[in-house]
């Protein structure tokens, strides 16, 4: 009973997508689907992080949850961007020698714009930009995609849960047949209580392991629980899954950053219900092969 728990609760919350996105894993020694696979900053191993590119090359290696992060810029645009630097994954050094440390929130829309973000991974990508949350959204749409969005660094951006919201609803993915499609996740449990507060028909997720005395509390507001693979054990996992979060369902569990078979076997082991990769296929192919 408790594996098929566990099952329904992750299938509510990632769905399937073709055969790619499968129903999470049973409990270890018995028999259930492998977890769900989710894109890392898109498919990041094979093309630049958190660019059009990379979610489109997702969607072709047949995946469809990607997962993202969200920043602002100085002028109040957000933007699909991992670090709170410009620096390690745009020219920006060499567009504006003299603007260090480079921070997101210190350009404005129009001078992110005119950053290339993707030579830094390879010449094929030269020229690509850093995109707008806008941008990114119509192309998650049309590519038929999920979305597991990080709201990154909220404490460098007051007022950023209610921002994200406004261009989700503005975008039509606040709607009930998006709600499955979308999850909110942030390593603030301060951000996370806000989404809830403001959406509370949202799916949300903690980034972090909190301490089992402590899930309690925050399974007041979020649905799921989302650590390093390296943090986790087991015996933790089903700590987690015996806690039901807001909606009423089991809290569920997707562990980051997996990109190899083995750590995939352990972390299907413990029971995880997704596993957040920077390589899909590869994951996929060593948990189906499992």
């Amino acid at each position: 009973m408790h594996a098929r728990a566990v099952a329904a609760t992750t299938t509510a919350l990632l769905g399937t997508a073709g055969l790619l996105i499968p129903t999470p894993q049973a409990r270890a020694g018995e028999v259930g689907e492998p977890p769900g696979v989710i894109a890392h900053r898109g498919a990041s191993a094979y093309a630049p992080e958190n660019t059009l590119p990379a979610i489109d090359k997702a969607a072709r290696l047949g995946f469809s949850w990607v997962e993202n992060d969200v920043q602002r810029t100085k002028d109040g645009e957000l933007v699909v961007i991992h670090d709170d630097s410009l620096r390690r994954t745009t020219n920006v050094e060499q567009v504006f020698p003299g603007r260090a440390p480079w921070k997101v929130k210190d350009f404005t829309a129009a001078e992110i714009a005119r950053l290339d973000a993707g030579s830094w991974f390879g010449p094929t990508f030269a020229g690509t930009r850093v995109p707008t949350l806008k941008e990114y959204m119509r192309r998650v749409e049309h590519n038929h995609e999920k979305l597991l969005l990080e709201i990154k660094n909220p404490e460098l951006y007051p007022g950023i849960e209610r921002e994200t919201l406004k261009l989700l609803s503005n975008e039509g993915w606040l709607d009930r047949p998006h709600l499955g499609r979308l999850i909110v996740q942030s390593f603030s449990a301060d951000s996370l209580r806000i989404v809830h507060d403001l959406k509370p028909a949202l799916t949300t997720g903690f980034l972090g392991t909190p301490s089992v005395v402590d899930l309690r509390r925050y399974a007041r507001f979020t649905d799921l629980i989302n650590p390093s693979y390296g943090s986790i054990s087991a015996t933790y996992v089903d700590t987690v899954h015996a806690f039901n979060g807001p909606h009423g369902r089991r809290l569920g569990v997707l562990t980051w950053t997996v990109n190899d078979a083995a750590t995939a076997w352990t972390v299907a082991r413990y029971g995880v219900d997704g596993v957040i990769t920077n390589r899909p296929d590869v994951v996929w192919a060593a948990l189906h092969g499992y």
